[in-house]
């Protein structure tokens, strides 16, 4: 069996984005690739996320939001900032870590503007399964 590639997915505030693509990498890259979320300020998991990661089968119910920092010990190969303000703001990571930028819509930001709860759902649902194939495709 080979190693498994440790990968951080970075947000702004590991509330959204970040929390996906970690819970999409461990339900289907668990073979390969041992996943990390966090983000450069602390927003707290989205209530939403779980939701409808739950509704995808994936439970990430038991994830929390963390600073990046919180991680400073751990070395990863991998950082892909899944955020504009994160891609930005990203802090140097020593040794061979490879950092790629590969930004999402934001969420909460789309849905700000829903006339009700399902709409507001179907913006998260459409970023949900848009980080799923991103996730199913990524090279490593």
């Amino acid at each position: 069996m080979s190693k498994k590639i440790k990968v951080l997915f970075l947000c702004t505030g590991n509330s959204c984005r970040s929390q996906m693509a970690e819970g999409w990498a461990r339900q289907l890259r668990e073979e390969d690739i041992m996943p990390f979320s966090a983000g450069i300020e602390v927003h707290g998991l989205n209530p939403l996320v779980v939701r409808v990661m739950a509704e995808a089968g994936v439970d990430i119910s038991g994830q929390h939001s963390k600073l990046v920092t919180d991680l400073q010990e751990q070395e990863f190969d991998l950082v892909i900032t899944v955020c504009g303000h994160a891609d930005e703001n990203c802090p140097f990571f020593p040794g061979p870590t490879r950092v790629v930028h590969h930004g999402f819509d934001d969420p909460p930001k789309l849905a700000a503007g829903a006339a009700c709860e399902e709409e507001a759902l179907g913006h998260y649902r459409r970023v949900r399964d848009e980080i799923r194939e991103f996730i199913r495709t990524l090279k490593i």
